[in-house]
């Protein structure tokens, strides 16, 4: 099912139209394309446009009318787009990158793709909804050019207050990490949502992809991945272990499920708690991550991190800005100046480790790294 909805998504992404194209080097900036006009396309757009050196050369989307919402955003920022068109044409171009926003099921394709165009890629996460795909964008990532920067979007990892927040970590200021609990609590809007009917077609499925394990992965595959993300960089690894439980109570579409509590154990007795959900009341959010050491803790968010050192002496930090900003500024001043890095296998290891995590909510129980990792 997945291959025929991946074969059928990329093959019309080829035959959209090109609108026009002219060169882009016309300056020194490094040229970018993005490919997935979305709502998180979009947004990765304006923070590109409007907080990098970079310089938007094309959008590319299968809906006409996306690729239109996206030039009139970028132009609003100063940054429209030389051209638009298909996945095919944009890697056939002189860009020197692309971001790929497309639906999860399609990422092992669309990287490939631009890897044997030789672009610069910054791709979204997760990195695919299944083992299968996870092992074959490590596949693609080993084989590509090591002049390519190969960027997965886990923004925190570029964010400055974790970056601070791991430099405190890795001094020895709180001791050796006991124990991590991640929390990925909002509102996904289902509440409030009426009850739609189930997609008729493929291709209805596809354009409401998102609440589709087969196409997106489960929630936390697609949503709380990004804690986990964070948990492995701070930890040093992967566990080798997940126990969970979750379900599903108030979706109305889809197999996605809307809240789920899973335990981490890693090889060094770590162990890491999450709590992930869609269920809470939409004017609550609280999304952050804790590391309980042997003299104090240290809590990561995307707009601060603190270090509890006692009761009564807590340091706190604003972050400066946005962490999707940090993600994008670095990726293209890598670029610019040549320092490539290669981050998809971390970002398959941390989509791996989500999976993980799922495959035990299924099971209600115990499954391990290397039982799950035989699945695929």
């Amino acid at each position: 099912m997945a291959q025929e909805l991946s074969r059928r998504a990329l093959l019309a992404a080829a035959a959209a139209p090109l609108a026009s194209a002219q060169s882009t080097k016309v300056n020194s900036a490094v040229s970018v394309a993005l490919v997935g006009c979305g709502g998180r396309g979009r947004s990765l757009m304006r923070d590109l446009v409007s907080s990098t050196d970079a310089r938007l050369s094309a959008v590319c989307d299968l809906r006409p009318e996306r690729m239109e919402q996206a030039r009139a955003e970028a132009a609003e920022r100063g940054g429209a787009p030389a051209m638009d068109g298909s996945f095919e044409r944009v890697l056939a171009s002189d860009v020197d990158a692309v971001i790929i926003a497309t639906p999860v099921f399609l990422h092992a394709d669309h990287l490939e793709a631009a890897v044997k165009a030789g672009k610069h890629v910054y791709i979204e996460k997760p990195a695919m909804p299944d083992v299968a795909g996870c092992k074959r964008m490590i596949k693609i990532a080993d084989s590509a050019d090591r002049k390519l920067n190969l960027t997965m979007g886990f923004q925190r990892h570029y964010g400055q207050v974790y970056l601070k927040a791991k430099e405190r970590l890795d001094s020895g200021a709180i001791g050796d990490i006991r124990l991590v609990h991640l929390h990925f609590i909002k509102s996904s809007g289902w509440i409030e949502r009426p009850a739609v009917r189930e997609p008729q077609t493929i291709d209805e499925k596809i354009r409401g992809w998102h609440p589709w394990r087969d196409l997106a992965g489960d929630l936390i595959v697609e949503n709380n991945v990004h804690l986990i993300d964070v948990m492995n960089w701070f930890v040093g690894g992967h566990p080798e272990l997940a126990v969970g439980l979750g379900g599903r109570t108030v979706a109305k579409i889809g197999d996605m499920r809307d809240h789920g509590n899973v335990s981490f154990l890693y090889d060094n007795g770590v162990q890491g708690a999450l709590i992930g959900t869609t269920l809470a009341p939409s004017f609550y959010r609280n999304v952050h991550e804790q590391y309980f050491g042997e003299t104090g803790v240290i809590e990561t968010a995307g707009a601060y991190w603190k270090h509890y050192k006692s009761r009564d002496d807590v340091f706190e930090e604003a972050s400066p800005r946005n962490v999707t900003t940090d993600a994008l500024d670095s990726f293209v001043r890598r670029i610019a100046e040549g320092k490539p890095e290669n981050a998809i296998v971390r970002g398959a290891e941390s989509t791996l480790t989500a999976i993980l995590g799922s495959m035990a909510m299924d099971a209600r129980g115990e499954v391990t790294w290397e039982e799950m990792m035989r699945t695929g």
